[in-house]
């Protein structure tokens, strides 16, 4: 049993709902609290001057006037994949459009080799390496997406590599297999053919594995059309995948309606969705999971977070880490982006990145606040007030990071990433 005691502030956030319209400004707040962590859940929390003898024998924490949060989760990452595409940062850098750097070998078909190419250990391990980043930003639930294989063996591979992840490291990863990222070269100008092999070579043997629970398609230009979008998911949810959706990042295509219609736990991107479309999003309870830093590094424009928040449409945010658009796991700087240019408030970021987003994940039964029985995966960040996770803007305050009630992220020591006890 570990007291976590001379909280400055326990930030509990909510209960396991997600945050829709005004109460996205709310957060549960107690200040000059305790915290009482038990087999690796939370069994008690409160104001100090309530805490008597009970926990007397319990080991103590003393965390001198800081601030408590629940782990941050990130529900939209593309963390595994291998190959490396900084000369093509530096071309878009030049304004060198998208489809002349496909032309020149490079794009989401560069990194599809390179997956191919790698060997499952060293797939393993270069994975491995992202999320203790991850880790040390204080992320400890995210979610991770196949999609650079689009073929049997390399997706199977990538979700087998999450799954061994999950089972050895301090992170929780939910997996979704997003074959339909992209029409890969073998089916080039047959994207119907393409969408026929995954839902009848590919997606049947991930379901009897049980490899991912959530499937995913990119619905957009360029990608995968409407009725393709809906006919492969549709066939996802017959073999029971829960739904997410890539959706309007490009051009309106009618994906986050198709969201609504099919009742997906999320849909992701939302930069050109109508009015429609998110009426669809707010009439079935969808999670909009929203990505400033992809924005930020393509030089777009910032999904219009105002409106669906206004329109009570519950909001998440995320990193899309991956190799070509997103290439940071860096949460200071994605709450700096939300705060001070997508006009969020710290309150609806911080809700944003805890109980929304572990919504976006079906997990908020488990994680996402600080409640009685939840998850203790706690962080202990270096400030006396939350506000400073934007005020010091895009510095990484995170000083201890607590997963299942064990410390695995401790900033004041060299030795950073713990293992055992």
């Amino acid at each position: 049993m570990l007291l976590i005691k001379n909280i400055s502030q326990l930030v509990r956030v909510g209960d396991s709902s997600p945050k829709v319209g005004p109460q996205m400004e709310e957060l549960k707040v107690i200040d000059d609290a305790f915290l009482v962590i038990d087999n690796g859940k939370i069994v008690d929390f409160g104001k100090a001057k309530l805490l008597n003898d009970e926990y007397k024998f319990a080991k103590v924490l003393d965390v001198h006037r800081k601030v408590v949060l629940p782990g941050f989760i990130d529900p939209h990452t593309h963390f595994v994949f291998a190959g490396d595409r900084s000369e093509e940062f530096k071309m878009r850098l030049k304004g060198i459009p998208y489809i002349d750097i496909l032309k020149k070998g490079g794009g989401i078909l560069s990194t599809v080799k390179a997956t191919r190419e790698i060997s499952f250990n060293k797939l393993l391990e270069i994975s491995s390496k992202r999320l203790d980043a991850f880790l040390s930003y204080g992320v400890t639930t995210l979610e991770g997406k196949s999609g650079y294989g689009l073929d049997k063996v390399t997706e199977v591979k990538q979700l087998k590599v999450m799954n061994k992840l999950n089972k050895r490291e301090d992170i929780d990863i939910i997996t979704t297999y997003l074959g339909a990222h992209a029409v890969p070269k073998e089916y080039e100008n047959n994207s119907d053919s393409y969408v026929d092999y995954i839902i009848k070579e590919v997606m049947p043997s991930i379901a009897d594995e049980n490899l991912a629970e959530f499937c995913d398609v990119f619905c957009d230009e360029g990608a995968f059309n409407y009725q393709q979008s809906k006919k492969l998911l549709k066939s996802a949810v017959k073999l029971g995948f829960k739904l997410k959706i890539h959706a309007d990042e490009i051009i309106n295509t009618g994906a986050a309606q198709l969201a609504g219609e099919l009742q997906a736990v999320s849909a992701d991107h939302l930069l050109k969705t109508s009015k429609k479309g998110l009426i669809s999003l707010k009439n079935n309870n969808v999670i909009a999971v929203l990505l400033p830093l992809t924005a930020f590094s393509l030089q777009e424009e910032y999904a219009d977070v105002r409106k669906m928040i206004e329109m009570g449409i519950p909001v998440a945010l995320a990193t899309d880490l991956n190799p070509g658009s997103s290439y940071s796991q860096s949460i200071p700087l994605l709450l700096s982006l939300a705060v001070m240019y997508m006009n969020m408030s710290p309150e609806e970021a911080i809700n944003a990145l805890t109980i929304n987003a572990a919504c976006a994940l079906s997990k908020e039964k488990e994680v996402g606040s600080i409640e009685v029985g939840k998850k203790a995966d706690l962080l202990i960040i270096d400030a006396p007030h939350y506000n400073h996770l934007f005020y010091n803007f895009s510095v990484n305050l995170v000083q201890k990071v607590f997963k299942n009630g064990k410390l695995v992220f401790n900033n004041d020591l060299k030795n950073r990433k713990i293992k055992g006890d």
